[in-house]
């Protein structure tokens, strides 16, 4: 027995119907390669994010253009600019980067959580903790070398650290390089024995424990055995390239001039730049200038260098510690 199915049709009237909007964007890429990269291997990225905001997307001449409603249009424009930003710094993609990135504009994710730092150790989240520190994060996402002043316990090392272990994990460099002027604290500690790497070790140990922090002992281990983290006294830098790294100098304020300049022309392609150091506590001798302070002039107004100043209102130790530096400089 057949059965009729009944289909209620509901009409709108002619004053309340709207046309559906269809809002346009476009991406601009600079060149082909750039291009296969962010589609992905048969176009498979363009797919996800085809899917995930159900847009329309054609590809042509250096162009992306993207078609649907309005909200999803900029939702997917913003998970392209990220994924670009990725390409442009690392030239590659991983799958990962674009799952996440369509999780985040999905999810609307806002500055605050846009700032949550991701690290080895899980369920560790680092972030910044002032503004100060925020405006310091920021920095190092958007140029290439990043001079970071300001007094103990500001958490200068702390932040470069974790920002250099997360570019690790999410594949945009390769390494992390780890170095610190051998300058003792106004005390002679004499001969140290042992190779380079025991010799070095007491100098590097605020590095150390920001990373013990951030990943479990063996994955430390297993990094510095395998050179993904290594450590480059300065006296070893002069004649090496260093690409595709992540390089952090903690104890700036302790380099001659002649350090810093050995060191800063390191610099590789595909490589950040993270120098860090408090120039009221320098401690070489006073017939030498230090070359923290001397970079301050030479290089404050070059481009993709950024200079961030933290300050007492950043500390995040023990309260006593900005009582204590309040002291010293009164």
């Amino acid at each position: 027995m057949n059965q009729k199915v009944k289909i209620q049709k509901h009409f709108i009237s002619k004053e309340h119907y709207q046309e559906p909007t269809t809002h346009r964007n476009t991406v601009i890429l600079e060149n082909d390669t750039e291009a296969s990269i962010l589609y992905g291997s048969h176009d498979r990225h363009l797919r996800l994010v085809r899917d995930a905001f159900q847009v329309q997307l054609v590809a042509r001449h250096g162009l992306l253009k993207l078609e649907g409603e309005k909200e999803q249009v900029d939702k997917s424009k913003e998970v392209f600019g990220k994924l670009l930003e990725i390409v442009r710094s690392t030239g590659r993609l991983d799958l990962e980067d674009v799952e996440q990135a369509i999780v985040d504009a999905k999810n609307g994710a806002n500055e605050e959580t846009a700032q949550n730092i991701d690290v080895f150790l899980k369920g560790s989240v680092i972030k910044p903790k002032t503004e100060g520190q925020s405006r310091y994060v920021e920095a190092i996402k958007n140029n290439d070398l990043v001079f970071c002043i300001g007094p103990a316990g500001t958490g200068k090392t702390y932040l470069a650290v974790a920002m250099a272990l997360s570019y690790l994990k999410s594949g945009r460099i390769r390494r992390i390089v780890l170095a610190r002027p051998a300058v003792e604290a106004g005390e002679k500690l004499g001969y140290l024995p042992g190779d380079i790497k025991a010799k070095v070790n007491p100098y590097l140990h605020p590095l150390y424990d920001a990373i013990a922090d951030m990943m479990d002992v063996g994955h430390v281990k297993k990094y510095l055995e395998s050179d993904l983290i290594e450590i480059l006294p300065l006296a070893y830098m002069r004649g090496r390239t260093l690409g595709d790294a992540f390089v952090i100098l903690d104890e700036a304020q302790n380099c001659t001039v002649k350090q810093m300049k050995t060191f800063l022309t390191r610099l590789g392609t595909k490589s950040k730049m993270v120098v860090t150091g408090d120039i009221t506590q320098v401690d070489l001798s006073s017939e030498e200038m230090s070359g923290l302070i001397d970079t301050q002039e030479r290089l404050m107004n070059i481009g993709n260098i950024a200079f961030v100043y933290l300050a007492k209102s950043d500390i995040i130790r023990h309260k006593l510690v900005q009582d204590i530096v309040d002291a010293y400089e009164s």
